[in-house]
């Protein structure tokens, strides 16, 4: 069963969020909000944490993780951004926006798109999850909460509709969940290719009203 902390989703406690980190450490993976959808997450620098996640999600190697990192300095150390990248995020960050990046070398392979050498990097703007990037100090990865358990014991989409449902759906597959007291949304991000100009939209979520005129 998994570990509850409950974190005030304005003013997360700073004792419980070191308490969170040092679990997340020890590669637990914990269920936690986001700025957009409650998220599936680890410690980056946890390979056994990481893998986890993808056999959560039921995700082959070939598929990349999204992390999320602090600010855009640290999105600079994970990926080469281009001029013209930097100062289309530079507006929009941070935002519920994924971008999809040339990788570092400080990025696992695990968390890469094996053939493309990118992932996807995202600076959330949500008190708990930056509360907890800057105790760890490490990204977060952050995979969209959406694969419970059945009855059966097997894996099987869901789409939660109370903070209840999508805890009793991961209670038996994470070690921590991370309850804001706040209810899930199905809100999901939006996704812009920024490797090669002209940039791409490869999911319209949230914000993208805001985005997509800085893209003509």
């Amino acid at each position: 069963m998994a570990q509850v902390y409950s974190v005030h989703p304005d003013s997360p406690q700073n004792r419980i969020i070191d308490r969170i980190r040092d679990d997340l450490r020890s590669g637990a993976v914990m269920l936690y909000p986001t700025d957009t959808v409650y998220a599936i997450g680890c410690d980056l620098s946890s390979k056994s944490a990481v893998q986890k996640v993808r056999q959560l999600k039921q995700l082959s190697n070939d598929k990349p993780l999204t992390f999320l990192c602090a600010s855009l300095s640290d999105i600079a150390k994970y990926a080469h951004v281009s001029d013209a990248a930097y100062r289309l995020m530079r507006r929009v960050i941070p935002g519920p926006y994924t971008f999809i990046l040339p990788a570092t070398k400080l990025v696992p392979k695990l968390a890469l798109n094996p053939k493309r050498k990118t992932t996807g990097i995202r600076v959330p703007d949500h008190a708990i999850a930056q509360a907890l990037l800057e105790s760890l100090g490490n990204p977060i990865i952050s995979t969209s909460a959406t694969t419970g358990l059945s009855e059966e014991d097997e894996y099987k989409p869901i789409s939660p509709t109370s903070t209840a449902e999508l805890f009793d759906a991961f209670e038996k597959l994470v070690d921590v969940i991370v309850d804001s007291g706040q209810p899930p949304t199905q809100k999901v991000s939006t996704v812009l290719d920024l490797c090669d100009e002209p940039f791409t939209a490869l999911r319209q979520g949230l914000g993208w009203e805001d985005i997509a005129p800085l893209l003509d």
